[in-house]
């Protein structure tokens, strides 16, 4: 069976799977114990891509199945082939899926330059007992949903007789037939409802981090979106951005909510918030269905993460890059994170994980995850042509460029919330080029509208790393006032800082008026 698998995949709190599983158990429910082995290359290059390959024992029958990841965060490419019953497994063989769309794919990696075969080996095996339930959800369209309860644990052998184990609990919803927003609205309530994250992790990929003794996965950094071939009108350049924002969101939110406190993971996760933030701001208008692209809605949660994550990590980076300097100057040593004694009856601070797992911040996850999914409506308001999109795109990018170089010929004389503004506006600019650099390449010029459009990005990072320093030390003089307060060697700090604002704003003003200068890849010839 070939299909387009669109799911939710949830991880569940110790504390709440009595709860979700009463809740599941409110319908009819099949019991089935799944075990599972996973195929992958020695060099595990399946995996890299994607890809999954496992031979699974659903009750008394055997089935082969391969995944691959699909078009957005909901979307996978699956095939599954039903292998009868038997006390034995089968071998695994991956020309079973020959002639599918990521059969074909699978058939790519597994080829050697000789046209050989590439050996598969078993990498792990799981051992989980699934609880399944079919939820009709009302409402417009319609849709009926897969709830799966997945309680059990990941196996590998590493070559030795000692096993490594993982543990599994996780609740999925399926899409079987049906309108998506059904599935986005049944996630929502019971994300809310249960407290339950968002996950990216597979069974595979946790076998993989077993095998690899691996408790840090690299943080995933911005790519740029990919646009749809069939069709470029406002809402699929919407969701084309939202998605690319997603992409870069979604596995670092997953690896902190499951307690990952990684710097560069909530750093990405910030990037990628504030990137979604200037989709939101800049690209509204695309759709004249605004109900569609609500983001009203959708921003205050965003900005409470993107702000309780940023006090949780600015404070330290900045004192990591201060103190240094603060030393070869001559200061004498203070710790500005040490707090006082009335900060020892404070209630414990939010780690992360609480901010990433807070349901507002997950609700909106789960909905933006939802809107990049959606199908194109036959009713209703239309989005702007082709044409028109591109229009308003380059009065955008126009209009962020002027008000950059506005703010660099009176920066100086600017107060200190308009300095922060300019530096917010510049950060649009980019994050805003970057979103439409791929469309005016495809659409008006190829290589030479990317390479004009590398040029203007490059002209871009001296004033980012000049207004980038220049807030760092505003909030590192921020912070040593408040500190000198109770420890009086803090003012050296102070004085130090504050003598070198003047400089550091005539840097920023100077860079920023060089923006000006910078070809703008979005004019017409």
């Amino acid at each position: 069976m070939n299909t387009m698998e669109i799911e939710f995949k949830f991880c569940i709190p110790a504390g709440r799977l009595k709860a979700v599983e009463a809740a599941l158990r409110r319908g009819a429910v099949v019991r089935t114990r799944l075990q599972a082995r996973y195929f992958d290359t020695a060099d595990q290059r399946l995996v890299a891509d994607g890809m999954v390959l496992r031979l699974r024992k659903e009750g008394r029958r055997w089935v082969q199945t391969v995944k691959a990841a699909g078009d957005n965060a909901l979307h996978r490419l699956e095939h599954n082939v039903d292998l009868g019953t038997g006390a034995a497994a089968p071998a695994i063989d991956p020309a079973r899926h020959a002639g599918t769309p990521v059969g074909e794919r699978l058939a790519r990696l597994l080829q050697l330059a000789d046209g050989a075969p590439v050996p598969l080996v078993e990498r792990q095996s799981t051992d989980i007992v699934r609880l399944t339930r079919d939820l009709r959800v009302s409402g417009p369209g319609g849709a009926v949903v897969e709830m799966a309860l997945d309680v059990g644990k990941v196996v590998v052998h590493a070559g030795t007789p000692a096993q490594r184990t993982s543990p599994v609990c996780e609740l999925e919803l399926e899409l079987k037939s049906g309108d998506v927003q059904g599935l986005v609205a049944l996630a929502r309530r019971w994300s809310q409802q249960h407290g339950l994250w968002f996950s990216t992790v597979s069974k595979a990929e946790r076998g993989m981090r077993l095998l690899a003794e691996q408790e840090t996965v690299p943080a995933v950094k911005a790519e740029a979106p990919r646009f749809p071939a069939h069709s470029r009108d406002g809402r699929a350049l919407q969701q084309a951005v939202v998605a690319s924002c997603l992409d870069q969101m979604l596995p670092n939110a997953s690896e902190i909510a499951a307690g990952s406190t990684d710097e560069e993971q909530i750093h990405q996760l910030r990037i990628g918030i504030r990137r979604l933030r200037t989709a939101l701001r800049e690209l509204a208008g695309l759709d004249a269905d605004t109900s569609r692209f609500d983001a009203a809605t959708w921003e205050p949660p965003l900005v409470d993460a993107f702000r309780a994550l940023g006090e949780l990590r600015d404070r330290e980076q900045v004192v990591k890059l201060a103190q240094p300097r603060l030393r070869e100057a001559g200061a004498p040593e203070v710790d500005p994170l040490a707090g006082d004694a009335s900060d020892a009856a404070a209630a414990p601070a939010l780690t992360p994980g609480d901010i990433v797992r807070a349901a507002a911040f997950q609700d909106v996850l789960v909905s933006l995850i939802g809107f990049t999914a959606a199908a194109p409506e036959s009713t209703g308001p239309t989005p702007l042509a082709a044409d028109a999109a591109l229009q308003l795109l380059r009065e955008r990018l126009q209009r962020l460029h002027k008000q950059a170089v506005r703010d660099g010929r009176r920066f100086e004389s600017l107060a200190t919330e308009h300095q922060h503004r300019a530096r917010k506006r510049l950060k649009r600019l980019r994050y805003l080029a970057e979103f439409a650099a791929p469309l005016f390449a495809e659409t008006e010029g190829g290589k030479k509208k990317k390479d004009a459009a590398e040029r203007y990005l490059k002209a871009l990072r001296p004033a980012q790393d000049a207004l980038g320093a220049f807030n760092d030390e505003a909030v590192a003089l921020a912070l040593y006032r408040e500190v000198a307060s109770r420890d009086p060697r803090a003012w050296f700090a102070v004085g130090w800082f504050s003598a070198r604002r003047a400089a550091g704003a005539t840097a920023c003003r100077q860079a920023l008026e060089r923006i000006g200068e910078a070809p703008r890849f979005w004019k017409k010839k």
